[in-house]
């Protein structure tokens, strides 16, 4: 039984890509030398991996069984290298956050930013997936933290409060909803949409809440960021649902009102998840931190002042 490491990043490449061409790309290696090494791999491995549909290369159970061990090897590689990286002054390594798009958008990217100025030697990859899916991502590694809105019923993470956020209905001064202090998600909803992209959390979760109030929602178009949404609300090209923490962020005082909503989901609790038996390197724990030790994010979390 043969197969290099550089087979076994090739394997994790293309099952995240679901996706040969991608995934060799991904390693710096030609279509074709990938495909020869996952020839090899499987050879040695005496199974088939993967199987070609319509939607791509999607594992075989086999292959599910294989990304596991996978991961866990390469979370090794990386303790490894920490190791021998404590002989040398400075954080090295790579971690994976993946989180929805409130919290990246609202309070992780300027935390990241910061850490990642003060620690050149460390690399990250951010993932935006929807709340819901994130947990269970955290505990099947394929992120080493996460942080999402709401609870889970995860077992097997630990789970640190990040930030409290809001869902505002915002909107343009001169709209006609612009006179209400607070209303319910129906009454957004008599009027067109301006969100993110189709794939976005923020979108999806919207469209979800939606058709649990038996609505159908209106979007009039899809942009590819918050800044871009708040730009079209303002131009009255339509209303938008958006976390109070992006206005808050907002490059320069935008001519736009900010309704409360009484929903109950409307109130977000972010939260912070790491494997409760992983062994993080420390650059990884620092990171965490530096995420949690933000003074903007962590003001949130105190409860507000007796009037």
């Amino acid at each position: 039984m043969r197969y290099e490491l550089t087979d076994l990043r090739l394997f994790l490449a293309i099952a995240q890509a679901k996706n040969l061409s991608t995934g060799a790309c991904a390693v710096h290696i030609t279509a074709s030398s990938a495909s020869y090494r996952l020839k090899n791999l499987e050879h040695a491995l005496g199974t088939s991996l993967f199987v070609r549909n319509a939607r791509g290369m999607e594992l075989t159970p086999a292959g599910e069984a294989v990304l596991a061990h996978v991961r866990e090897l390469f979370e090794g590689v990386e303790r490894m290298h920490e190791d021998v990286g404590r002989f040398t002054s400075g954080l090295k390594g790579h971690v994976r956050l993946t989180a929805n798009s409130s919290a990246l958008n609202g309070f992780i990217t300027p935390s990241l930013g910061r850490f990642l100025v003060l620690h050149p030697h460390v690399d990250a990859d951010i993932e935006e997936r929807q709340s819901e899916t994130i947990p269970a991502a955290v505990l099947a590694r394929e992120a080493d933290i996460g942080i999402f809105a709401g609870e889970t019923g995860v077992a097997g993470l630990d789970l640190h409060r990040y930030a409290l956020d809001q869902l505002v209905i915002a909107v343009p001064p001169a709209h006609p909803l612009a006179r209400e202090r607070e209303i319910k998600l129906g009454a957004a909803l008599d009027f067109e949409f301006v969100c993110m992209n189709r794939s976005s959390s923020n979108f999806l979760f919207l469209r979800d809440m939606a058709q649990k109030a038996g609505r159908q929602l209106r979007v009039r178009l899809h942009t590819h960021s918050f800044e871009a949404v708040l730009s079209l609300v303002e131009a009255g090209v339509g209303v938008a649902l958006v976390p109070r923490s992006i206005i808050a962020i907002a490059p320069d005082a935008r001519a736009i009102t900010m309704l409360a909503l009484a929903e109950t989901w409307a109130a977000r609790e972010l939260n912070l998840v790491v494997r409760a038996d992983a062994r993080l390197p420390t650059f990884a724990k620092a990171f965490m931190q530096s995420l949690l030790d933000d003074s903007r994010v962590a003001v949130t979390r105190e409860p507000p002042a007796s009037e």
